[in-house]
């Protein structure tokens, strides 16, 4: 008898441990500056080195994990990642972070795309949404999660003891997997991983499909990019924040996430199309006004507002492309993590370079410009959703 709750506990915990990676070095950013003499982009290129590394794995993975079983690719991907980090801790020249981070992007893309497939086949089908709105409430809270503890860490101990201590959480993540979670069914054993790649160009012959992924583009993209502003936004004069002050702020933000486990509920009601064009309105919303905010509530508040519809279109989106793609989900959804990643590459690059050309304000509202893009994408998503997923919705 499998306990299913356990389950999606474990799958929650690991998501969030492991999306946390992507997220540690950016209140790392001007440690990195300062100790290896390098400019401010040069050291926000080690969160964007991680995420190149962590698209290029997810188009891989998906069909390693047919092959060869969820779990095993799961819990190699741990341990390989828990080395990796250890690795990180110990080095002392930047061009060996870059390196070593790519790295361990592309070991933490074992999990995302993987785990996804794990629930959708080894839950039972009214459990399913929930479990997969849990897990995508570990990946966004990794992103506070993720600055919180290493902010904290990084103040006290060193940049070094934040790769340390992921190297711990990772190897101890992998025992939890490798306990508590199911084996399952290998897939496909006998498959060629190489043929789903060869199933790309089409995707990107279909209309809707490629609308979705300019949302995807635009959406982490845009959540990197804000929280890299707000660190700086908050320690400017007109707040003049503590390091611990801003890490709390930030904290914050994870009560703004809760709303990610409902989006299935959401979607069954009003449609997942009009939840994600909703969501991208809450998000653009809570970014414009950012940087004209005169008092710490109002920008919190405003915060939270972005945190919210960013939670509930992540869900939202994946749900959309799945359907969109009908028999070719598997890579397409693989497809959508590649894109979704590779904007979070560009995330910090693009703060630094919107932070030069004028104000905070100008700076949140060209950000708010950018995921305005997302939102014109998903409008203009029409057409019907294909029939094999057992569903037939018009466009709203």
């Amino acid at each position: 008898m499998r306990n299913y709750s356990l389950m999606t506990a474990v799958l929650c915990w690991s998501g969030m441990v492991v999306m946390s990676s992507l997220y540690v070095t950016i209140p790392l950013v001007s440690m990195f500056a300062e100790q290896f003499d390098v400019t401010l982009t040069q050291a926000a290129t080690s969160g964007s080195v991680f995420s190149i590394g962590f698209a290029i794995g997810c188009l891989i993975y998906g069909a390693l994990s047919d092959k060869y079983g969820r779990k095993p690719v799961i819990f190699v991907g741990l341990i390989v990642l828990s080395l990796i980090s250890l690795l990180l801790g110990a080095v002392d020249r930047f061009s060996w972070i870059l390196v070593l981070r790519g790295l361990q992007g592309a070991a933490a893309a074992t999990f995302s795309p993987v785990a996804l497939a794990y629930a959708v086949e080894m839950f039972p089908a009214e459990k399913r949404v929930a479990t997969i709105g849990f897990i995508s409430t570990g990946f966004l809270v990794a992103g506070i999660v993720g600055q919180v503890f290493s902010g904290s860490i990084g103040q006290v101990y060193g940049w070094n003891a934040v790769f340390y201590l992921l190297a711990a959480v990772y190897a101890a993540t992998s025992m939890l997997v490798l306990w508590l979670l199911p084996k399952g069914e290998v897939q496909h054993p006998h498959a060629n991983i190489l043929e789903p790649l060869q199933q790309i160009g089409k995707l990107f012959t279909q209309k809707n499909l490629m609308l979705s992924y300019l949302v995807a583009l635009v959406l982490l993209m845009s959540f990197v990019s804000v929280y890299t502003v707000l660190g700086n936004y908050l320690s400017e004069p007109d707040f003049g924040l503590t390091s611990e002050e801003i890490l709390s702020v930030r904290a914050i933000g994870v009560f703004g996430m809760m709303i990610s486990p409902f989006s299935g509920k959401l979607a069954k009601r009003f449609g997942v199309r009009t939840v994600l064009r909703f969501a991208l309105l809450l998000a653009v919303a809570g970014i414009a006004p950012l940087g004209t905010a005169d008092n710490l509530s109002l920008l919190i508040g405003m915060s939270l507002i972005f945190v919210s519809g960013i939670s509930l279109a992540v869900p939202s989106l994946i749900s959309l492309v799945g359907q969109l793609a009908g028999k070719s989900r598997g890579i397409a959804v693989s497809v959508y993590t590649f894109i979704l990643f590779a904007g979070t590459s560009l995330g910090p690059v693009l703060s630094i370079f919107l932070m030069r050309t004028g104000s905070f304000a100008q700076t949140f509202l060209l950000l708010a410009l950018v995921l305005s893009i997302g939102l014109l994408a998903a409008c203009l998503i029409r057409g019907e959703i294909p029939e094999e997923m057992g569903t037939r919705q018009q466009s709203s």
